[in-house]
């Protein structure tokens, strides 16, 4: 009978394992060691950018961030605030005057102002659900901002009761009545995400999206869902009112008066219609739009709402990429966005006129887009897979880049780092070419051969990138000795609409043998051995390690995170049903045919290959069963396996200790398994 090993022994043992690193290459420690840049935003002179910075404490298992203003040069950067908490989300008023910010320094997230003359910080907000993610009207006059409520209060004074309520419970019980009460890594429990207008002077915010439905939807981040209008007068937001939310995809866009009342409908696409902004001449509002109901992966399309005559039009159709992030020109006529690219996420700029489509950055990962008030610079942040994000300019007259922040090159200069390189091989299935980013160890020497992983990104519909991840960070195998594979097979995004969407309703088809010709591929440069390959994955990149799993017995260690296993019984503990509906075209009562051939719950058999299984409670997207079933077949065949689980994770892993214990446990099970 195998032994069970508490988390405690495990990290004990641990501690014995010795990882093949080089001294020079990339630790587990270091990922919580970098400082993490983002959010950069322009003073309206352009003499000044505040942006956030990210720190993580090991030993608190906590992070904290910071506001840091420097030069629009990149000349003297220094820190703005420092509290115990949180400080983020640095936004300038019109005028200049005032910077805003988000704080949880006195113990709850709520709007804080500091002014630029008199150097004072005041709390602006004051809301018992708290205030998120607010924007300054154009006047300067109000700000908007969200907070989780109980739709059926009419003030805060009953949120505020509700709330007390519940803490002071000692009944933890939750009741629901209906689907989406639970959602990624939390339950939902009544609350409704709502739209809120305050005066820049403080007082009482007023609900602008009352109802029962949330304003604006989910979103795991990108542009803001509501906007004003260049006269102050009006928002504009996202909603989905369909009746069943996890089956509906259907958000919509809504115009109401800062004073309130009701909204007005103005987009009625059967998809997504999200991410509203106003010309601003106040002409038209540009919004990103999906064609396809129920379909989260569909592209989104780079819209252009009429104000005058109520109609919208594509001005994107001419690029077959999915939008990202966009700002308008401040003379309204163009519109600069991002768009993710066979690995990279170069910068497009788009004519309003005449829909002409033109790459002004490319083959650099870029986000987080903002302009200066007279239109000569764009503003983002960018990484590579050797250096974390930082904030950049881009001159727009003569397209002259600038590097102004530098947050972590002291550390960055005492570790080596691998870039990748963009490798193709040609799919078994039907000749498609399949890209991958590939790289080699630290020290690499031509004439050895080096073990190799695989890593497999999740979705299905993502996409590696040529930057810097926390999560899947390639430079922590490559300092272990690894060759590292990181291939984008059927249903990656950046490689048109057509190759997105092959992977629904063929999990198991097509991107399985597009994986394996791009292995295949690498192992014909000479530099792998091909005894000793391995492959990783999460989510989706899980539901692979699986799939590969029952298939073939190629590899010779595997990791399974937050994979798929069972495909029945995760549509019905899973909470997004129009991900499922969408991929396997209905519910398993009535498709059960195609559920059943893709999941690898039924090739248990097949089960040879060494596998590690890493799941976390909190998970509602996979839920934790999925792992436990893989577990508990791989136990069962007599596979040699291991379970970590994580009680207090979800999705992903995020808690410093945690994520550090994740890459030695997968990097020991590596050593084990490849480096002998």
């Amino acid at each position: 009978m195998k032994k069970v090993f508490s988390v405690l022994a495990l990290m004990l043992a641990l501690n014995f394992v010795a990882v093949a690193e080089s001294p020079s290459g990339l630790k587990v420690t270091d990922l919580f060691r970098f400082k993490r840049v983002g959010d950069p935003q322009v003073s309206p002179d352009g003499k000044t950018v505040a942006y956030s910075v990210t720190s993580y404490d090991r030993e608190t298992n906590k992070r904290t961030s910071q506001i840091y203003l420097t030069a629009s040069n990149g000349a003297d950067a220094q820190m703005l605030t420092e509290s115990s908490g949180k400080d983020s989300r640095p936004r300038w008023s019109p005028d200049g005057k005032t910077l805003a910010f988000i704080s949880s320094r006195d113990g709850a997230s709520q709007i804080w102002t500091f002014n630029v003359d008199t150097k004072a910080v005041q709390k602006l907000s004051n809301i018992s659900t708290e205030a998120a993610d607010f924007v300054w009207a154009p006047d300067g006059k109000h700000l908007l901002f969200t907070s989780e409520i109980y739709p059926e209060c009419a003030d805060d004074e009953c949120n505020k009761k509700k709330l007390a309520e519940v803490e002071n419970s000692k009944v933890k019980a939750k009741i629901a009545d209906r689907l989406l009460y639970r959602h990624w890594n939390s339950w939902k429990e009544g609350k409704r995400s709502h739209v809120f207008i305050i005066s820049s002077s403080g007082g009482t915010a007023l609900d602008l999206t009352p109802g029962d439905f949330d304003a604006p939807p989910f979103s795991l981040g990108g542009p803001d869902n509501y906007t004003f209008s260049p006269d102050g007068k009006e928002v504009c937001f996202a909603r989905n009112t369909d009746k069943v939310e996890a089956t509906s995809t259907n958000n919509d866009l809504f115009i109401v008066s800062i004073k309130g009342g009701e909204a007005k409908r103005i987009t009625l696409s059967p998809g997504s219609d999200t991410n509203p902004l106003y010309s601003p001449d106040s002409r038209f509002i540009a919004y990103r739009s999906q064609e396809r109901a129920g379909f989260e992966a569909d592209r989104f399309r780079l819209m252009l709402y009429d104000r005058q005559t109520g109609k919208s039009q594509s001005i994107s159709e001419k690029l077959d990429r999915a939008v990202e992030e966009f700002v308008w020109s401040p003379d309204s006529k163009k519109i600069y966005f991002t768009a993710i690219d066979n690995g990279y996420i170069p910068i497009y700029v788009v004519d309003r006129a005449t829909t002409e489509i033109k790459k002004i950055v490319d083959k650099s990962c870029n986000g987080e887009l903002s302009i200066t008030d007279n239109g000569n610079k764009l503003l983002f942040t960018r990484s590579s897979m050797t250096k974390p994000a930082e904030v950049f300019t881009l001159r727009l007259e003569n397209m002259n880049e600038k590097q102004i922040t530098d947050t972590n090159s002291e550390l960055l200069s005492k570790r080596q780092l691998v870039e990748g390189e963009d490798v193709y091989s040609k799919s078994p299935a039907d000749g498609a070419s399949i890209h991958s980013i590939l790289l080699k160890p630290i020290g690499f020497e031509a004439g050895k051969k080096y073990p190799m992983v695989v890593l497999i990104h999740g979705g299905p519909q993502g996409a590696w990138e040529h930057n810097f991840g926390y999560r899947w960070n390639a430079n922590i195998y490559t300092s272990a000795g690894y060759v590292v594979l990181m291939p984008n097979p059927r249903g990656s995004i950046g490689y048109g609409q057509k190759f997105t969407d092959e992977i629904s309703g063929d999990w198991g088809g097509k991107c399985y043998q597009d994986i394996m010709s791009a292995v295949d591929h690498t192992i014909s440069l000479g530099f792998v051995d091909k005894t000793r390959v391995g492959a990783a994955g999460g989510s989706f990149g899980g539901y692979m390690v699986n799939w590969i799993l029952g298939h073939t017995d190629r590899f010779k260690a595997l990791v399974s995170h937050a994979g798929v296993y069972n495909l029945v019984s995760m549509y019905g503990a899973t909470e997004e049903l129009w991900f499922t509906d969408w991929e396997f075209k209905g519910t398993p009562w009535n498709n059960r045919d195609l559920y059943e051939k893709h999941s690898p719950s039924n090739f248990v058999k097949n089960f040879k290959t060494p596998t590690l299984v890493i799941h976390g409670e909190l998970d509602y997207r996979v839920p934790v069963g999925e792992g436990i079933q893989l577990f508990t077949a791989l136990q069962r065949m007599d596979v040699a396996s291991k379970l970590l689980y994580f009680p207090d994770e979800g999705h992903w892993i995020l808690k410093p200790q945690n994520s550090e214990l994740w890459y030695n446990t997968v990097l020991g099970w590596f050593k084990t398994h490849l480096n002998n």
